[in-house]
């Protein structure tokens, strides 16, 4: 995984923040638990050191995929977006030339995409077709069952 990972500077802090706190207090923790099972005995049939070493693992394997997003994140300076095209940190404004209806969505990276709270990934099929566009394009997304268009009434910054 070695591709740049477009994130605006509060995803960026985000993810740093995450990561710090998983090194710096969930590790200790982590490991008084697996020191802990570890002094009940037998290990072979100890499911206490079973659940603490698997958690471990994953706490392992969350540090290291954060890490790879820290290492290869490319950070926007949303000082310098103009709101001229759609770019990761704007919100658009969209209209569905389906149905009539208008809603809008803040584009972000991948890490910080929470469709529940109005926020889509740069990556996602919505997102992909946004990204460098102007207002008055439209954009046509393909789903399973036809596509949707969508026209772009607004460009802004959140």
């Amino acid at each position: 995984m070695n591709e740049d990972i477009l994130i605006t500077k509060e995803g960026y802090n985000k993810l740093v923040e995450e990561h710090d706190y998983l090194v710096s207090v969930r590790r200790e923790e982590v490991s008084r638990h697996l020191k802990e099972a570890k002094s009940y005995g037998d290990l072979s049939e100890n499911a206490e050191y079973d659940a603490a070493k698997d958690e471990q693992a994953e706490l392992e394997d969350r540090i290291q995929k954060l890490e790879n997003m820290i290492r290869n994140a490319k950070v926007i300076d949303e000082e310098e977006l103009t709101g001229e095209h759609v770019n990761l940190g704007l919100t658009v404004d969209l209209l569905d030339r389906e149905t009539g209806e208008k809603f809008s969505y803040q584009i972000v990276g991948v890490t910080m995409a929470d469709p529940l709270n109005d926020k889509i990934s740069n990556e996602s099929p919505l997102g992909k077709e946004l990204m460098g566009k102007e207002v008055g394009n439209v954009v046509e997304v393909p789903v399973e069952d036809g596509t949707l268009s969508y026209e772009i009434l607004n460009i802004r910054k959140q």
